[in-house]
């Protein structure tokens, strides 16, 4: 496999478009004609853009106006500097292989209007007890054996107040995961300080609690949780020292300045979320965004576009309704910075795109599945268009059969 371009070739690359600045100017210029952008005309839409092309670190301080500015950028020129941007702190070819496990099914007593677990909503689903730490941990080896290096666990409830034996069986299931070789990762509702190190202690990589949406909108989604109560789970897992993945749902009717509203919440967080999850409503017979009306894809690309410009370390994961998506939209989302899916059986309670239909379309394009605990880093400016070849050791062999994943 060539793992770095032969020498005419890069200096191609670098006559064409050394330094990086050139990409910035060309969307600097192509924004500034857009009359219906955010800026206003007080240059607040390419003044952002630039400034989020340009970044050689991630930066906490972005404000509403900077990001919507960029999020109403031409989509074409979005794409391309989020594209540009995901090269220089991310392997291009490089997408991660997620799975998620209903640890524990239904019966919360949330009144979340998109969730088919909350036993508020008659959605046929059956409850059901926590699993057992062995039917975890032998689903957690048929995810690892297929490809997967992050295996998530997922319980249907509000908190973790008084499930003492509960939280031991989970904590038991991670330190399994992690001497599996995998990262691990839990959503388990709200989490208090106490609770948050114990999972640590544990050997948890990352605590998943979503945002949803933007502070605005949330109480027409959810009434039972404030959005406060979410930002403090939030801190408690960074207090802690695991890993935060946060992200959103689109497609609850709310409208483009929410999609803003998440990405300035998620962004301005005191360090960004390790991982931001993109997912968009998989409408549930029975709950109360049933008959909502399904997000536009080009909405879903430009959150996606806009969260790899605001926020560049991030591991941007494509995750539920992505079953809908075909593989030419999922191919823009990981051009626009996408690179982590979820694959396997099931996506708690939603069907999910399985490991060998994901495995034969990163074959088609040149991709592959990401190791296990990969750091985004800023890279060299010759290496924004290499394969880091150390992604690839210890990938399945079915899962990646050429010479290159740039072509």
């Amino acid at each position: 496999m060539l793992s770095k371009l032969s020498s005419p070739l890069l200096r191609g690359y670098r006559t064409a478009i050394r330094p990086l600045a050139f990409a910035a100017r060309h969307v600097h210029n192509a924004a500034a004609v857009d009359s219906g952008s955010a800026s206003g005309g007080n240059g607040t839409t390419t003044s952002a853009l630039y400034r989020a092309l340009n970044a050689t670190a991630p930066r906490t301080d972005w404000t509403r106006e900077e990001i919507a500015s960029i999020y109403n950028t031409p989509l074409i020129d979005l794409t391309h500097a989020s594209g540009t941007l995901h090269r220089r702190f991310h392997s291009p070819g490089a997408v991660q292989m997620c799975t998620l496990m209903n640890i524990k099914t239904g019966g919360c007593s949330e009144d979340c209007s998109y969730c088919a677990q909350s036993s508020r909503y008659q959605t046929g689903l059956k409850a059901t007890k926590l699993s057992t730490v062995d039917s975890v941990l032998a689903a957690a080896r048929v995810a690892r054996d297929n490809g997967s290096t992050r295996f998530c666990m997922g319980a249907a409830w509000r908190d973790m107040r008084g499930r003492k034996s509960s939280l031991r069986n989970i904590k038991a299931m991670v330190e399994g995961v992690h001497a599996l070789g995998l990262e691990s990762c839990v959503t388990l509702g709200m989490l208090d300080e106490a609770q948050a190190k114990e999972l640590k202690d544990a050997g948890l990589t990352a605590y998943n609690h979503n945002v949803d949406t933007s502070r605005e909108h949330y109480p027409k989604v959810i009434t039972t949780r404030s959005y406060d109560e979410r930002l403090q789970t939030i801190s408690n897992v960074r207090d802690a020292g695991i890993k935060v993945c946060t992200g959103g749902i689109l497609g609850l009717g709310e409208k483009p300045e929410d999609h803003v509203g998440l990405l300035h919440t998620v962004a301005t967080m005191p360090s960004h979320p390790e991982s931001f999850p993109v997912n968009t409503l998989v409408p549930i017979e029975g709950t109360p965004l049933f008959k909502s009306t399904r997000i536009a894809f080009d909405a879903v690309l430009r959150t996606i576009a806009t969260a790899r410009l605001v926020m560049p370390t991030a591991i941007i994961r494509i995750a539920a309704g992505r079953v809908d998506m075909s593989e030419e939209k999922q191919v823009l989302c990981f051009i626009a910075g996408a690179n982590a899916v979820f694959t396997g059986e099931k996506m708690l309670t939603t069907a999910c795109s399985g490991w060998e239909e994901d495995l034969a379309m990163f074959k088609r394009w040149g991709l592959y599945p990401m190791k296990a605990h990969v750091e985004p880093a800023l890279r060299k400016a010759e290496e924004s268009f290499q394969v880091d070849a150390s992604l690839l050791a210890n990938v399945p062999d079915s899962s990646y059969q050429g010479t290159s994943a740039t072509g």
